[in-house]
C-alpha cells in the first residue's frame, strides 16, 4: 500500500500550528479587497485577522475566489511523483467551486500518472467544522486505515459534523443573499440576531431568530444540548470576538467531558460574507 497524505484548503480555518500538529497540506483560497489579492494562508502572512475585521467593520468588503484546477494539479503532481496517493478534503460545494476544481485535477493528474490514487471528498462543511472532520480524519489515519477506508469515513462522519452559529451584523447575510434587505433592516431594528446551520449538503441555512446577543449564544448551546453525540472534541470560529468564543468554550468544558477545544478566527474567504462578530459552534452530533 502506497503511503497518503491529506490534502484539504484554508477554508478549514486551521492555525498554521494545527497544520504542522496534523501533518497537512493545505491549499489557500484567495479574496481581493481595496484592488490587493490577499492569500488566506493558515500563517496569516498575507494579512492579520484583525487587520482584516477592521477593514470590514470600516465598511471595505472583498471579494472571494475558488481554488482553481490548475493549482490543484501543480500541489497534486508533485505529491504522486514522490510515490504519495492524495486523500483530499475539500470546502462545501455548496458554498464554492474548490470541490469541483479540485476533482477535475485528480481526474487530470491521475490519468497521467497511472498507479497513483487521489480521492477528493466535499466535505459539506465549512470553518472549523471543515476543521474538525480534518481532525478527525487525521486521528483515524493514525490507526493505519488505507486510503479507501479513509475515504469511507470521511463521507460517513461528515452527516454527524454539527455546524451552529450565530452572526453580529445581519447587513453582511443580506449582501450574501441570505437574508432580504427588508428582515436585515427590521431585525437590525430590533436587535434580532439569527442562529444558522450548514445543513447535510453543506448549505449555509437560517434557522431561528433570538433578541439579543446572550439569547443568540445561549441558543448555540441549547443546540449542542440537544444534539451532541460525543462531546469530547470541540471547535469553536469566531469573526474577531475572541473572548465570547473563549466563554463559550468554558461554559461548554463546565458542563461536558472535553478533551480537546480548538479556538480559532473565522478566516477572511467565510468572515468576508458573515462578518465582524460571527460566533461558531462545531461538534460531533447525532445528525448535522
Amino acid at each position: 500500500m502506497r503511503d497518503y497524505v491529506i490534502l484539504t484548503d484554508s477554508c478549514c480555518d486551521f492555525s498554521a500550528e494545527m497544520v504542522d500538529e496534523l501533518g497537512l497540506h493545505v491549499l489557500p483560497l484567495s479574496f481581493v479587497m481595496e484592488g490587493k489579492e490577499y492569500f488566506n494562508y493558515p500563517d496569516n502572512r498575507d494579512i492579520d485577522p484583525k487587520v482584516f475585521y477592521s477593514k470590514l467593520r470600516a465598511g471595505t468588503l472583498g471579494t472571494t475566489s475558488a481554488i482553481n484546477v490548475a493549482v490543484f494539479a501543480e500541489t497534486m503532481t508533485p505529491l504522486v511523483e514522490s510515490g504519495k496517493d492524495i486523500l483530499c478534503v475539500s470546502f462545501s460545494s455548496g458554498l464554492s467551486t474548490t470541490y469541483q476544481s479540485a476533482c477535475i485535477a485528480a481526474k487530470d493528474v491521475a490519468a497521467s500518472h497511472p498507479g497513483c490514487k487521489i480521492l477528493v471528498v466535499d466535505s459539506r462543511a465549512a470553518s472549523l467544522g471543515q476543521g474538525l472532520l480534518v481532525y478527525l480524519t487525521v486521528q483515524e489515519k493514525k490507526k493505519g486505515r488505507s486510503i479507501e477506508e479513509l475515504r469511507d469515513f470521511v463521507e460517513e462522519c461528515k452527516g454527524h459534523i454539527d455546524h451552529w452559529f450565530t452572526v453580529d451584523d445581519l447587513n453582511h447575510l443580506k449582501r450574501g443573499g441570505r437574508v432580504s434587505a427588508a428582515a436585515a433592516l427590521v431585525g437590525t431594528m430590533l436587535q434580532m440576531k439569527p442562529v444558522l446551520h450548514v445543513d447535510d449538503e453543506g448549505h449555509l441555512i437560517p434557522v431561528s431568530k433570538v433578541r439579543g446577543r446572550k439569547a443568540s449564544v445561549k441558543a448555540l448551546l441549547d443546540k449542542m444540548d440537544e444534539l451532541v453525540e460525543d462531546p469530547s472534541v470541540v471547535f469553536i470560529s469566531h469573526g474577531d470576538c475572541e473572548e465570547e468564543a473563549v466563554a463559550l468554550g468554558e461554559s461548554i468544558k463546565a458542563k461536558y467531558p472535553v478533551k480537546r477545544l480548538v479556538i480559532n478566527y473565522v478566516g477572511p474567504v467565510i468572515g468576508n460574507h458573515s462578518g465582524p462578530g460571527t460566533l461558531a459552534l462545531f461538534f460531533q452530533g447525532k445528525h448535522k
